[in-house]
């Protein structure tokens, strides 16, 4: 009986010690992604040009119409031409369901990458994390729940790469110098109010689709995103996008500052995961 106590008591503490080691590693992963991420946005921050060139209608001439339309709303002249957007934003995302309030910061430096850093959910469900892409250098999804336990840990994939340069590329509609045909984007009218617009610069990426009103403002942003969030779980080419709701001016830059963005989208499966505002901008 002594030696069965004697291993129970023994079992216990070594339990302990493996929790207690358990939680140690994890804090010191979840600290190690926290100092990862930083180091990548002060990165992207040092693409920020100092004396950027001034906006003038000129240098969208030779665009087609619908170009020149949204260059006539989303840059007024004389606007300094900054490529880095720095963002607040507040909303939700949208897991399996369920709705989780969403609050976070991002740095968008097209063509060179992007770190979105948010924390999400409410009550026993709050995680925090960020998503990247800084282009040649690494691509991450790292989200810990309550800083403990990992909830999503992807990085440095071929795949995931991919993906998240065709989010980057998605958002710079929030960035609209990058969208000038000086920073390498291409062109093309291909509708009354529809435009397709290429970045050679961004490798694995398709070009994206804009839907534009009379006024020249985005109404809706599409893709074909690599992707496997889709039933299969499979890598492959898929719909990807969503629609405007809401525009403002910062800094000379007129942008869509309320969106609803999902997988699939245009389809009957289509389903949005994410719906933010913008909060603070700053170029």
């Amino acid at each position: 009986m002594a030696v069965a106590r004697f291993l129970l008591k023994a079992g216990g503490w070594i339990a302990l010690i493996a929790g207690v080691t358990g939680i140690a590693m994890a804090l010191w992963t979840s600290a190690q992604d926290v100092r990862n991420t930083q180091a990548a946005w002060e990165a992207l921050l040092e693409q920020r040009e100092l004396a950027p060139a001034f906006y003038d209608p000129a240098m969208v001439a030779h665009l087609p119409e619908v170009g020149q339309r949204y260059f006539a709303r989303a840059i007024a002249p004389g606007t300094p031409l900054h490529k880095v957007a720095r963002l607040e934003m507040e909303g939700s995302l949208i897991l399996n369901g369920r709705e989780l309030p969403m609050r976070a910061d991002q740095i968008l430096a097209p063509p060179h990458g992007f770190v979105w850093r948010a924390r999400a959910g409410s009550g026993l469900i709050r995680f925090s994390g960020s998503d990247g892409y800084w282009n040649g250098h690494t691509s991450w999804t790292r989200f810990w729940l309550w800083g403990v336990l990992p909830v999503a840990r992807i990085a440095d994939t071929e795949d995931h790469a991919r993906a998240a340069a065709a989010r980057m590329v998605m958002e710079t509609v929030w960035a609209p110098a990058a969208l000038l045909p000086q920073s390498g984007a291409v062109w093309t009218q291909t509708g009354a109010d529809q435009a397709e617009v290429q970045f050679p610069e961004v490798p694995g990426v398709e070009p994206i689709h804009l839907t534009l009103d009379a006024a020249g403002r985005v109404l809706e942003m599409t893709t074909l995103r690599w992707s496997d969030a889709n039933p299969d779980k499979i890598y492959r080419l898929q719909p990807f996008g969503g629609r405007t709701l809401a525009h403002h001016t910062h800094q000379g830059f007129t942008i869509p500052t309320a969106m609803e963005i999902g997988n699939l989208y245009g389809t009957r499966e289509y389903a949005p995961f994410f719906r933010a505002r913008l909060t603070r901008v700053e170029y």
